[in-house]
């Protein structure tokens, strides 16, 4: 798939077919995360593939915060039932000590947004499905995995091949209402 169809027909996906993702395929999306830039070029990021269902399950229930949900009226996070149901979980962490900060903005953040938009991307490519899931006990998660201290858990991407295909990815504001040339507006 063509780069630029990649961007504008990825969309988040929750639900994923009964199918297993080929091996060949994880790597490729491992090493489009791999080729990202970063501060320094350090690639602060690290990444744990999980296959293991009860591992993803335990995942899945880690991605449930109450004190973040239950004020927004959500009963669980909509992309829970993913967790379980992908084939394949990928857990993205980042070493800030393996990044820069400047005016106390730590780049590691920064640097992991980068590898896992290649990860979305290249996914979407290979004809899979993943979405970004940021809210999770962090340190449960970090203890169920094995993941060091000084590592942040910053994401996890259920990735499967979705269940249905929707198309173009959702509507986006035009350009007219985010870019401004030389000052702003």
């Amino acid at each position: 798939m063509d780069l630029f169809e990649a961007i504008r027909t990825r969309r988040s996906v929750r639900r994923f077919a009964d199918k297993p993702v080929e091996e060949e395929k994880i790597a490729a999306i491992l090493e489009a995360a791999r080729q990202a830039p970063s501060w320094a070029n350090l690639q602060c990021w690290r990444f744990v593939v999980v296959k293991n269902q009860s591992t993803r399950e335990r995942l899945s229930d880690l991605s449930y915060v109450e004190s973040f949900f239950a004020p927004r009226g959500y009963k669980s996070n909509p992309a829970k039932k993913g967790i379980a149901e992908a084939p394949v979980v990928i857990v993205a962490c980042a070493d800030p000590a393996q990044s820069g900060a400047i005016w106390e903005q730590p780049y590691y953040l920064t640097d992991i947004g980068i590898a896992s938009q290649n990860l979305m991307l290249a996914s979407r490519a290979l004809g899979l499905g993943t979405v970004f899931v940021g809210v999770f006990n962090e340190q449960e998660v970090r203890d169920l995995l094995g993941i060091p201290a000084n590592l942040r858990v910053v994401g996890i991407f259920p990735l499967g091949y979705p269940r249905e295909e929707k198309g173009d990815g959702p509507a986006r504001r035009p350009l007219s209402e985010i870019v401004f040339y030389e000052r702003w507006r």
